[in-house]
């Protein structure tokens, strides 16, 4: 007579002879400060639920080399335990221990649900709703890289960037040693190019940060795996090319071996020139200018628009349901940034739009957070400028924007406001009013002048070639 299954919900401390069906999710090695070695692992039933499994070092060799991540088995027997891990990875209260005569039988269990991701939502992180002994599974866009640290004697490796979701809100995530190691080989191959897509799993989250676990965390960097290559194809098309920048403060504490400098990078592909000259502009433009935020331009559209859930495309109701451009069903649209500004330098005055993932970058909160908040207080309405938006004004920041002369504006596709950054821009890259469009030619290489600037690379601003080759 054939043993019944058990259900993962069902596990308790009444019994140790469970038989459970499931999928291992994912299996990781620990080792304590003495040195000692055990394994800890997640499996998965047919009905999704989780439970955490440890595997003690007296019972590693047995199991080491036959458990297998993803692999579907039978379980029998085992010590049941309170999950009183110092970081959980999933929420059931008890925990499995193998026993001595625990058994496990691999076999193929087709109606138990492929591997896959719990990722935690950026909005929760950002407002606190996160468990404090919780680890999650997180993926998002590289937007900047703004801290590395290199491994000098008494301090470790440590790369801190800013991730972003689709929805634009913006984390900071620390990559500790070998995690930091592995993204800085990445990022500094000339081979990879274009927006970078970590994701990282069993990530611990903290006053609205995330770092990798000590142990068990897994870094996967653009693979060819489904939950990446899907959000890579949801990224703007603008996005999913460039690369991105190190802030200037990171290059402080490092001096390691990217091909060219954030700065380059910024400027790649575009013209670099003061306002006064972008203002005389006829044809869409690719620049990049200095410019100061200076007031709102108020729109008959207000500050938010409604979109997609997942990218950040208009959604054509903001009262109805819809299927977007991008796959995802969407049942209630959200609000997004889109907010002009005239910014001026001198006498030159332009206006920009500034899009929801910029916007939020500087305020540190979604439009659907600002936009919750405002309807808490008893205001909808979309003219209403809220007090919060005047942290986009009076900022002297570099842009990288698209002119649309058309419309008499430019839409923003990058910013930075580092200090350092945008006086090197100033300083090395901006084409002085006064030069004439000879020399300017010369200094800005495009498609017609590209061959013949090619031998002249001394007619250039300090460093400015490097950012077009």
């Amino acid at each position: 007579m054939s043993r019944k299954v058990d259900s993962v919900k069902d596990i308790n401390d009444s019994k140790e002879t469970w038989c459970l069906a499931v999928r291992i999710m994912d299996v990781w090695s620990v080792v304590n400060n003495k040195g000692i070695e055990h394994l800890e692992m997640i499996v998965m039933d047919s009905l999704g639920d989780r439970i955490q499994v440890l595997i003690r070092h007296d019972h590693l060799l047995k199991w080491k080399e036959v458990i297998k991540e993803n692999m579907t088995c039978i379980i029998n027997n085992g010590n049941v335990y309170n999950n009183d891990f110092q970081w959980k990875v999933c929420d059931h209260s008890k925990k499995i221990v193998f026993l001595g005569g625990t058994t496990m039988k691999a076999i193929e269990l087709q109606n138990i649900p492929p591997k896959g991701y719990f990722f935690k939502d950026f909005g929760e992180i950002l407002q606190g709703k996160c468990k404090t002994d919780r680890l999650e599974d997180i993926i998002g866009a590289v937007s900047e890289i703004n801290h590395i640290q290199s491994n000098t004697p008494g301090k470790k490796v440590v790369v801190s960037v800013v991730l972003k979701d689709l929805k634009g809100n913006c984390i900071n995530c620390n990559l500790w040693e070998i995690y930091g190691s592995k993204f800085l080989a990445y990022y500094n191959d000339p081979k990879n190019n274009g927006a970078i897509v970590i994701l990282l799993t069993h990530a611990m989250v903290k006053d609205g940060q995330v770092s990798n676990a000590w142990s068990g965390s897994k870094l996967l960097i653009n693979e060819d795996i489904p939950e990446i290559q899907d959000f890579m194809s949801k990224l703007p098309t603008n996005e999913q090319k460039e690369k991105p920048t190190q802030s200037a403060k990171s290059l402080s504490n490092w001096s390691g071996g990217s091909q060219y400098s954030p700065v380059e990078r910024f400027v790649h592909n575009a013209k670099c020139m003061s306002l006064s000259q972008f203002c005389k502009i006829k044809h869409e433009t690719l620049c990049v200018t200095v410019a100061t935020t200076l007031k709102f331009a108020v729109s008959k559209y207000g500050w938010f628009y409604y979109g997609c859930i997942r990218c950040s495309s208009k959604a054509p109701n903001p009262e109805k349901a819809y299927e977007c451009s991008c796959g995802q069903k969407v049942e209630q649209p959200i609000p997004r940034y889109k907010i002009e500004i005239y910014v001026s330098n001198g006498e030159s005055k332009y206006r920009f739009v500034f899009w929801d993932s910029e916007c939020a970058a500087i305020l540190g909160m979604t439009a659907e957070f600002m936009h919750n908040s405002m309807v808490e207080n008893g205001e909808d309405d979309p003219m209403v400028y809220p007090d919060e938006l005047e942290m986009l004004l009076n900022k002297k920041i570099t842009f990288r924007v698209k002119v649309q002369s058309t419309f008499s504006q430019a839409s923003v596709w990058k910013l930075c406001d580092d200090e350092a950054f945008v006086k090197e821009i100033e300083n090395d890259y901006i084409v002085e009013d006064n030069q004439s469009k000879t020399e300017y030619a010369k200094l800005v290489p495009n498609k017609e002048n590209l061959e013949t600037s090619a031998g002249n690379e001394s007619s250039l601003p300090k460093r400015l070639w490097a950012g077009f080759v």
